[in-house]
């Protein structure tokens, strides 16, 4: 696994485990639903992969962007559809999106390695 990879998942695991340790109910409801809302249900989760891509890249989250592209690179997204995906974040996020379309394509390269 690339180095950028390792340090990304290894960084968001150590914080997590810190945060959950704390016993927050209302931060473990949340992650909950956040990691429920992502489940197949009237949308496949590919389609919510991709609305959660599209939505971290507008919103210029790079961590969310990340997390949402090694979702997509685990359940077999192709080169071809994260691009289509890219494409709607440019249009609809405007220009203030392309650095993290650089930074997305980097570390979807990245994904593509292993």
């Amino acid at each position: 696994m690339s180095q950028m990879i390792e340090e990304f998942n290894s960084y968001r695991s150590r914080m997590n485990e810190v945060i959950l340790a704390k016993d927050n109910l209302v931060l473990k409801r949340f992650w909950s639903l956040d990691n429920q809302a992502y489940a197949d249900g009237a949308l496949p989760a590919k389609t919510k992969e991709f609305l959660g891509l599209v939505a971290s890249m507008v919103l210029r989250c790079d961590d969310c962007i990340k997390y949402h592209l090694g979702k997509c690179h685990e359940i077999g997204v192709s080169t071809a559809e994260v691009y289509e995906v890219f494409a709607i974040a440019n249009l609809v996020g405007g220009s203030i999106v392309i650095p993290h379309t650089r930074r997305a394509a980097e570390f979807w390269e990245e994904l593509q390695k292993v």
